[in-house]
């Protein structure tokens, strides 16, 4: 069974891009699809990939679910070219942060079914956040991981970087940010944010068989596994947000407006 989570497109949407759902028999594959931009995220897609989860939590007869990219990446973070539309504004900045972008990897934190995540190709930003809502992760060698948003002229959203944080460390998460570096797999693997590192052609076949493992053992010791993961899950990020009440205020700061200009005409920004 094969199901493209999707909506009405905006005239402004990306083309092609979706996330798509694909059923065989227990095992699930949730598929971030945006192929001109290595599955970069559009504010369509996180809707979809919410939708996709709440369609998944409906299936009694779930057992694993498989989260990847389309073609030979994983996803490469946001889609930027959105990003003039609502960043500067205060409130629909923290709107898209706290509701479109937290909406859907709560939803994946919630999820009842184990999740393993099938990365290859680029793993950045966003695809970074939401590999980090997966119990399981599998990379491909040449895999890349990293969150380059200080190049744009923003801060990762203060739940994102917790859950962030949570999953990769917090040695390699402050490296990503205030030095915008782009670490390997193998950093990765050593950081233990990944259960294999494996050649790049084995990855989708590894993935699978993890899943078909999962799906062979009991449904409902599962399910009560994940429900304490997400207990564990649930105070980091509503704490930090607490913290945190003037989290969006850089929204019309000269900074971000530079660091997306930039990116937008390719050229080195001037901070």
């Amino acid at each position: 069974m094969t199901v493209a989570v999707s909506r009405k497109a905006s005239p402004a949407a990306t083309p092609g891009a979706s996330v798509i759902f694909h059923r065989e028999g227990a095992v699930a594959w949730i598929t971030l699809s945006n192929a001109s931009r290595l599955n970069a995220m559009t504010r369509a897609m996180w809707r979809e990939l919410r939708d996709a989860f709440v369609f998944a939590g409906n299936d009694e007869g779930l057992r694993c679910i498989v989260v990847r990219g389309a073609g030979n990446a994983f996803c490469a973070g946001g889609d930027i070219s959105e990003y003039p539309s609502f960043r500067f504004d205060t409130e629909r900045l923290r709107a898209f942060h706290e509701d479109e972008v937290w909406t859907p990897l709560q939803a994946m934190l919630d999820c009842r079914v184990p999740l393993v995540a099938q990365i290859e190709g680029a793993c950045m930003g966003a695809g970074l956040e939401i590999a980090s809502c997966c119990d399981i992760r599998i990379a491909g060698v040449s895999a890349k991981f990293g969150a380059p948003i200080a190049k744009l002229g923003f801060p990762m959203a203060p739940r994102e970087a917790a859950l962030v944080c949570g999953a990769i460390g917090n040695v390699l998460a402050r490296d990503m940010l205030l030095a915008a570096s782009v670490h390997s797999a193998t950093r990765l693997y050593d950081a233990g944010f990944l259960l294999h590192v494996l050649p790049d052609a084995e990855v989708p076949g590894a993935a699978h068989d993890h899943a078909l493992r999962i799906a062979a053992l009991a449904p409902r010791a599962a399910r009560l596994n994940k429900r304490t993961f997400a207990a564990l899950n649930a105070s980091a990020s509503s704490e930090v947000l607490g913290l945190l009440p003037n989290a969006y205020d850089y929204a019309d700061s000269p900074e971000h407006r530079e660091g997306i200009a930039a990116f937008l005409v390719k050229r080195a920004p001037d901070f």
